[in-house]
């Protein structure tokens, strides 16, 4: 907060009458109670009948108890001060060096064109109330009215301040572990600590087995903001494995391990988790054994943390290093576990990864640790040979998290969280949640060492239940952990904490009612952001939330009932309208009476657009911070995977299919591998939409493109786009580019970088609908997809794909 405006939070507001000396004070606390009103039985003018009548020497001792160590506030204190230092002389008693702050001269700096700063003048411009009055002037110079007042000037002045900065509430929603929220630990302390004792035992246990925690709560009850608890507590032993959702039921696991590598090279501190778990477990495998000079140097600098120690990039002394740390892994893996498959491929990687310093050379060693195979002038920079074209990555993705936790073993039990689910419930998703518990049984198979956790709303866990295995329900609901609404005292604790961002108390910002109101709702989220609706209302003049109390579960449930059956009748009846209008302008067209081409996209007014309701103004709010944050994070190393991207169009085309009936298919060649695509039909016209994001230029890439274009021959009526990420390396083998160019030369196929543009419009769609199954958005789905199709700013090519036109915004005369 800027010096200048800068206000006590320790402080009390007095009030004096009678010049020199004291006749009466008032005190009002920071919170606008009156503790203290006395008269002084010393002075000539006060009456023998008047309330709390004291002797000046036991008001100024009862005084000078009630204001010790606080800020003295007062209007023009240079009155009150006279008036309290006269005093005190008077009854020989030394006046203490009291800190004052006049509301007087703050008034005249922040209003300075105003006509006059007296209380009276100021009480009346600013409507300012007391007991829900305004300041009568026949009342005034009662001290204890004066007080009220100077009370809630003072307050305003502090909520004027406040509002160059940000609402402390408006961030209530924790994304993943890895971010930094305020936290209230005493809010689940017990399901913290349940967790924390599930830990323990997988650490204590001769045979390292892995167990499952379900943590179940409504939405916005706190699921994820106990992992991020989780995480400032254990990151600094254990590693934390965030895993949202799978999109594409052929590469679940591959999903799975994408995102644990994505959460291994997160920084906590200096280091990479992936390289704490390295320089954990290393020192472990060496630590009984007869240690070497270059051992002893090895161990040093992993002590330290201090891997400068090992020699600088490039050099033979680093090399002789980081060697020595491979083969010392590798025995080690050998003698305690099999050394097939992929095991020592894996762990050489690993040591790469951590042994260098370049974020580049680490970036491209991460894509390698991910199965992908990478060009020939990266993997000689990084000194790794690619991988065979023909692997499994399914098999792959499972053995790679296997050694991962076999490391962990001689570290810490791994934490594998998976969170963001709601979407697998979705009757289009369900051979991907098949998938899903498919592959969470082969983690709590096979991967020893690790606490699986599910974070899950009551009623999609109840589903979960009746579709997975037994054996997988049995692991996992082993510890149910349940999330139950806090009582108002800790609510209450969170609010307090959450203002101390702008060191303001509770009480100073919002009334008992605001207070009261604020903790009728629920879950948590939902608190909070009625807190952010009163704090808009009080600190920025916003307007005031509505006092429509909350549904009750049942009645919101009820509602959902009700209107989950009226969208579906009217998207029934809708289908059928436009099933019919389609075959009337088809015999129209086929008359050839109008030329149904030339009919323009539709014109939407500005005033139209610009009109937006409560519930659009905060998904485009969201909208504009998450395209911040998706820009921020673009060089970010990320796996990108055809078959992630594929089932990202899927899920977008999908979501918009509840506005617009929207076909979806895809297309086979016998048994020849194609790119991942998805085919959208939009009015008798096919869009085939495909990714080729795989990073070799061997055969596997060079056969996929001739497939393609295979298939665009057999097509010649169909549109096709292929796309490849720009952060990949190009196409760079003889026969991949003969191939690329003849299908970028067909009438009907056009090749296309994936741009940073793209890449941020395709996550935006995706997080946003994502958002909204998993109800981490409180809003209607329908209303978000239309801000999409409405709004040119929000507008993405694949929306005129899907049968949206873009719209074309004129001015109103």
């Amino acid at each position: 907060m800027p010096k200048e405006i800068y206000l006590e939070m320790d402080f009390v507001v007095v009030d004096t009458e009678g010049h020199p000396e004291l006749s009466e004070i008032a005190i009002i606390n920071s919170q606008g109670q009156v503790i203290y009103e006395a008269f002084s039985s010393d002075h000539p003018r006060n009456a023998s009948n008047l309330p709390n009548l004291k002797s000046l020497e036991n008001i100024l001792f009862e005084f000078r108890a009630l204001v010790e160590n606080k800020t003295i506030v007062c209007h023009n204190f240079k009155y009150d001060r006279e008036v309290l230092e006269f005093s005190f002389h008077k009854a020989n008693l030394d006046f203490p060096d009291f800190k004052f702050e006049c509301s007087l001269t703050k008034a005249k700096n922040h209003w300075t064109d105003l006509q006059s700063h007296s209380l009276e003048y100021l009480s009346k411009h600013l409507s300012l109330k007391v007991n829900n009055r305004h300041f009568a002037s026949d009342l005034a110079h009662s001290a204890k009215y004066d007080a009220q007042f100077t009370y809630q000037l003072y307050r305003r002045i502090l909520l004027d301040s406040l509002k160059s900065q940000i609402n402390p509430f408006s961030s209530c929603r924790v994304d993943n572990p890895f971010q930094s929220h305020p936290d209230y630990p005493n809010i689940y302390q017990t399901e913290f600590n349940l967790l924390s004792s599930i830990l323990s035992d997988i650490k204590t246990d001769i045979n390292s087995q892995s167990q499952g925690a379900v943590v179940i709560g409504e939405p916005g009850s706190g699921k994820t903001h106990l992992m991020m608890r989780l995480a400032k507590a254990r990151l600094n032993s254990n590693r934390l494995l965030f895993i949202r959702q799978p999109n594409n039921a052929k590469s679940v696991l591959h999903h799975i391990y994408s995102r644990v590598l994505e959460s291994l090279v997160e920084k906590i501190g200096s280091f990479t988790q992936l390289d704490y778990l390295l320089i954990s477990s290393y020192q472990k495998i060496i630590r009984d054994r007869q240690l070497t000079q270059k051992d002893q140097e090895i161990l040093k600098a992993f002590e330290s943390k201090n891997l400068e120690l090992l020699g600088s990039e490039g050099t033979d002394r680093k090399r002789s290093y980081w060697e020595r740390i491979e083969n010392t892994l590798s025995s080690w893996c050998v003698k305690n576990y099999s050394a097939g498959g992929f095991v020592l491929s894996i762990l050489k990687g690993i040591v790469k990864y951590c042994s260098y310093t370049e974020q580049n050379k680490k970036n491209i060693a991460t894509r390698w640790l991910a199965g992908q195979s990478v060009s020939e002038e990266e993997a000689e920079s990084i000194n790794l040979p690619n991988w065979s074209e023909n692997i499994s990555l399914e098999d792959f993705s499972l053995e790679a998290i296997t050694v991962l936790a076999k490391l962990s073993i001689l570290d810490e039990p791994l934490i594998i969280i998976f969170d963001q689910l709601e979407g697998l419930g979705l009757p289009n998703n369900y051979d991907i949640l098949l998938g899903f518990g498919a592959a969470i049984k082969e983690i709590l198979t096979h991967v020893p060492n690790s606490l699986v956790i599910l974070n899950m709303f009551p009623d999609r866990w109840q589903q979960f239940k009746n579709t997975f295995d037994n054996s997988i329900i049995g692991r996992i609901e082993r510890h149910q952990i349940e999330l139950v609404q806090p009582k108002a005292e800790e609510l209450n604790s969170i609010l307090k904490i959450k203002l101390k961002l702008v060191d303001a108390s509770l009480e100073q910002i919002f009334s008992q009612e605001d207070i009261e109101d604020i903790l009728e709702h629920s879950p948590i989220r939902t608190m909070l952001n009625r807190a952010a609706d009163y704090y808009n209302y009080r600190v920025r003049h916003g307007k005031r939330p509505s006092s429509k109390a909350p549904e009750t579960a049942v009645a919101a449930l009820d509602k959902y009932v009700e209107l989950e059956q009226k969208l579906q009748l009217q998207q029934q009846e809708y289908r059928q309208l436009l099933q019919s209008f389609r075959e009337f302008a088809q015999k129209i067209q086929d008359s050839g009476l109008i030329d149904l081409k030339g009919i323009k996209a539709p014109v939407i007014a500005r005033n139209s657009i610009e009109k937006i309701t409560n519930d659009q103004a905060k998904i485009i709010e969201y909208l504009e911070q998450k395209k911040s944050d998706l820009e921020q994070q673009y060089l970010k190393i990320s796996i990108i995977s055809d078959a992630d991207d594929i089932g990202k169009l899927k899920t977008i085309a999908e979501a918009f299919n509840q506005i617009k009936p929207i076909k979806l298919t895809h297309y086979r060649l016998g048994k020849r591998v194609l790119p991942e695509h998805i085919v959208i039909e939009n009015a008798g016209k096919n869009y085939v939409l495909s990714f080729l994001q795989i990073t070799s230029n061997g055969s596997s890439l060079t056969s996929r493109l001739n497939n393609f274009n295979e298939l665009v021959n057999l097509h010649p009526k169909d549109k096709f786009y292929l796309f490849r990420d720009q952060r990949l390396n190009n196409i760079s083998s003889k026969m991949g580019k003969v191939y690329l160019e003849a299908f970028d030369n067909s009438q009907n196929g056009k090749f296309k970088e994936f741009k940073k543009q793209d890449r941020v419009y395709l996550e935006l769609y995706y997080q946003l609908i994502t958002d909204i199954y998993n109800k981490d958005l409180d809003c209607d789905l329908e209303t978000a997809l239309n801000i999409f199709v409405t709004h040119t700013q929000w507008h993405y090519w694949l929306l005129q794909i899907l049968g949206f036109s873009k719209p074309r915004i004129i001015k109103n005369t």
